[in-house]
């Protein structure tokens, strides 16, 4: 490796929350991590997002949203059409077993601590992707 730092860009987390104050919560809480996030209100705006930026790493989505597509079906629709990108799935009323859910994907149940958001985060992304390395 040359004397040169290289530096890795920090991976980016797609928010996926109908609820403004999580939502807020949310950005605040991975925003300190070190990781950029984008947000949108419901799944429909999600798809948005996902059809016109090309460095999205984490789709980080509730399950109980407004419109015809909730979080489940979302993180499907992902894991098929953006295989490469991870997704965390969360709910306060949903219980959902790993069989449930694609194989990228893993639940957060809520009330979720920020440590618990960190850790899963750099668990589907890997610490390197946030860090710098010389």
């Amino acid at each position: 490796m040359t004397n040169e730092a290289a530096v890795r860009a920090p991976a980016v987390i797609l928010i996926v929350e109908d609820d403004s104050l999580l939502r807020e919560l949310a950005v605040e809480i991975v925003e300190e991590a070190g990781f950029i996030t984008l947000e949108a209100g419901d799944a429909a705006e999600a798809v948005g997002l996902l059809e016109t930026r090309t460095d999205i790493a984490v789709v980080f989505t509730d399950i109980n949203m407004p419109g015809r597509v909730d979080g489940t079906r979302l993180a499907y629709m992902v894991s098929e059409r953006w295989p490469s990108i991870k997704i965390l799935v969360s709910s306060g009323q949903a219980r959902l077993q790993q069989c449930n859910l694609p194989s990228n994907s893993a639940f957060l149940g809520k009330p979720y601590r920020g440590q618990a958001v960190i850790a899963q985060l750099h668990s589907l992304v890997g610490a390197a992707e946030i860090s710098v390395q010389i």
